[in-house]
């Protein structure tokens, strides 16, 4: 057998807080052998990033890592700084989920990825431009002589993630520590991604250690899993086994967590919630110094579309498609063109005192519950803020106290704050502050794209439960089609700002019309089972 690159033995990490002890990794052991990809899953806070982190030392002073930890026969557990910083990025390497945090804004591609180069093998000038565009290529980057200007601003999100593919393996790393490096992808982008690191892995001999909680990922591209909880290993083996025959009751629930079925029929002859046609959101193109429109971006360009009470409306594509500024426009927070019906009347000409009234109505959830919630207001004030705003009186505690028991929380913890809460719950937070008002339309915007498997069905559940109980009516917009596919009675597929293909759910997923519909499903669903 190959001996392995990398050696983890009873890896443990403390952090210490003042008198506050956390054991975030307990007794942790595992190997890498070189070509070999390695899983590690687990839900959020089971220990995974902390485990990945820990092998170059790349932890906070409040953290405490005993064991030992052994690359290619050297004790990085002993190893001192100069050691330690001439193993990152030369022999192991991070790909991080994230990439427009991870990536400086103010420099361009080409200056981020020639800082490597320079520090780790000493290339500057024409040497260095001849690798980075070397490295551009390699990961699928087109025209890349054109893209060493840009910003990441400037790039997709798929572009962005690939050029820290190229940062990473700029030095020929022999292990590349991805960590949730497609969590946030649109499915074809991250199929892209997947086949990506898989086809360098192979051409580059590389060993990866790939952390995610998203199972279906892990039967395309792992040879071994790991199954984190808790900052414990509870089960490992060849990934064919551990789908095949999961020994531990945690793989199971893991395994057994994806939203499935579809939704109850929507009740027949409701009134009609929301309705457009035609509706168009441009932005003017304005050029040279009197800044005269010479254009149009065309972010929205002829939708129309129906939702009735206790039916739900998916709207998917990938990003850029027009699929948030759809929904923008339909709340009036930014300007269209074409009539936007709300419960009977038109709304698209009213003024802000009119809209304002009927906000209560209309609410919204967002993709990001840590960054859509105040920190600096506690759980009881964020969600009877809107009842104040819409003049509701009572017992606002008491309300409140009803909507958290509504949505899964316990009422004792209202005086508590944001920080304090998973991404779960401050996920049930943002659907009581929206639930609160008894609205008549629900706008729910990538709502589960960052949590764990189990933590979406949970949701899921959750608004199938509220759904059916008040009649509500959903405008869903996801680029997870499973999650689409377990909700929505309709769905809208765009492109590029056009409505490509539109119908019953039904019809969408089991015979799509278009061939842009065909490559997302094929993206979804059949890269899942070629894996089984």
């Amino acid at each position: 057998m190959t001996e392995p690159l990398l050696i983890v033995e009873n890896l443990t990490v403390t952090f210490r807080q003042g008198a506050k002890e956390t054991r975030a990794v307990r007794g942790v052991s595992f190997d890498l052998a070189p070509g070999e990809t390695l899983a590690l899953v687990g839900e959020s806070g089971s220990g995974k990033s902390v485990t990945a982190m820990s092998t170059v030392k790349l932890l906070p002073e409040s953290a405490e890592v005993t064991g030992r930890i052994r690359y290619a026969g050297r004790d990085l557990a002993d190893a001192t700084e100069r050691e330690l910083r001439a193993t990152r990025g030369n022999d192991i390497s991070f790909i991080f989920q994230e990439p427009m945090t991870s990536l400086n804004p103010l420099h361009t591609i080409e200056r981020q990825l020639g800082e490597s180069l320079a520090l780790h093998q000493g290339l500057a000038g024409q040497k260095a431009r001849a690798r980075i565009l070397e490295l551009l290529s390699q990961v699928g980057i087109r025209d890349p002589e054109s893209r060493l200007q840009a910003y990441p601003h400037q790039l997709s999100g798929g572009q962005r993630q690939r050029v820290m593919i190229a940062m990473a393996l700029a030095n020929g790393p022999a292990i590349l520590i991805a960590d949730e490096p497609t969590t946030a992808l649109d499915v074809t982008i991250q199929a892209q991604v997947l086949t990506l690191l898989a086809e360098l892995q192979s051409r580059l001999g590389m060993a990866m250690l790939f952390i995610t909680h998203d199972l279906n990922i892990v039967r395309r591209i792992a040879t071994r899993v790991a199954v984190m909880k808790d900052g414990e290993i509870v089960e490992t083996g060849p990934t064919a086994e551990i789908f095949k025959n999961p020994q531990h009751p945690y793989t199971r629930k893991l395994l057994a967590a994806e939203p499935s079925g579809i939704p109850e029929p929507a009740p027949e002859a409701t009134q009609a919630v929301i309705e457009t046609e035609d509706l168009k959101v441009w932005f003017p193109i304005r050029r040279g110094f009197l800044r005269k429109t010479v254009g149009h971006i065309k972010a929205v360009n002829g939708a129309s579309l129906g939702v009735r009470a206790g039916e739900t409306l998916g709207i998917v594509g990938e990003s850029g498609s027009g699929k948030t500024t759809l929904a923008l426009a339909l709340m009036r927070l930014i300007s269209s063109n074409g009539p936007i019906t709300f419960m009977g009347r038109d709304i698209q000409g009213l003024r802000h005192r009119e809209l304002r009234r009927l906000r209560a109505d209309m609410q919204m959830v967002f993709q990001d519950p840590f960054g859509s919630l105040s920190p600096r207001m506690s759980i009881e004030q964020i969600v009877a803020e809107g009842l104040a705003l819409h003049g509701h009186g009572g017992d606002t505690r008491a309300r409140v106290a009803d909507i958290l028991t509504e949505v899964g929380l316990d009422p004792a913890m209202m005086d508590r704050y944001p920080h304090e809460f998973s991404g779960g719950q401050r996920q049930r937070i943002a659907v009581a502050r929206a639930m609160v008002l008894q609205p008549k339309l629900v706008l729910l915007d990538e709502p589960t794209s960052a949590l764990d498997m189990t933590v979406q069905v949970q949701i899921v559940e959750l608004l199938r439960r509220l759904q059916r109980k008040y009649g509500l009516a959903y405008i869903f917009i996801s680029h997870d089609l499973r999650v689409v596919r377990a909700l929505a009675h309709k769905v809208m597929v765009m492109q590029q700002g056009e409505v490509v293909e539109a119908g019953p759910a039904a019809q969408i997923f089991d015979a799509p019309r278009t061939d842009y519909t065909r490559t997302l499903m094929a993206a979804a669903f059949d890269l899942r089972a070629a894996a089984e």
